[in-house]
């Protein structure tokens, strides 16, 4: 289906309108504004999701990728709707994705980050959160992921539903090329 994506320069807002089965599995349908970048990353946003009655397994993305094709080795940082989030990686090409077991938020606990990111330096891929407006810190530890440069580095979102869109909004994004810069 259809999307969009529009960048509001007064509020630092990102606006990603998309559909999709899932970013999940072995290969992703999503909306993705993404920039080549070789190196080290640090990428953070707030994210929210203004349908409250959005579905709930719904996900707003900070991904590392090797090429633009929906197999692509990644890392992904996300937040679901209901406010999980881990740190996942297809460690190749057509392979399954696997996540660490830190998941956490949610429903079940009432845990909504304020502020999450990744971040690459080497081949080491850490989540980092902010859960109250605390300074961002790494959460869990890292895991190992090589990309060979250039690779894609950015964000997106996906409903979950390949037939019905949905919107995230990501603000206050923050991209360098060099790690220790997520905050």
């Amino acid at each position: 289906m259809p999307g969009s994506a529009s960048y509001d320069s007064s509020t630092k807002q990102y606006t990603i309108t998309s559909a999709g089965y899932n970013i999940w599995y072995s290969r992703d349908e999503f909306r993705f504004l993404w920039k080549k970048m070789s190196g080290d990353v640090s990428l953070a946003a707030s994210v929210a999701f203004p349908n409250p009655k959005g579905y709930g397994d719904s996900k707003a993305v900070l991904v590392i990728r090797q090429n633009l094709e929906d197999d692509s080795k990644e890392a992904v940082v996300g937040e679901h709707h209901v406010g999980m989030i881990h740190l996942a990686q297809r460690p190749q090409r057509g392979a399954m994705m696997t996540d660490m077991t830190y998941r956490f938020g949610g429903v079940l606990d009432g845990v909504h980050a304020r502020r999450i990111g990744i971040e690459k330096h080497g081949d080491s891929i850490a989540l980092f959160i902010s859960l109250q407006g605390e300074p961002m810190h790494q959460f869990g530890p890292p895991i190992t992921l090589h990309f060979d440069g250039p690779f894609y580095v950015g964000i997106g979102f996906c409903s979950h539903l390949p037939d019905t869109t949905d919107t995230a909004v990501l603000s206050n994004v923050v991209l360098e090329n060099a790690p220790g810069e997520v905050y």
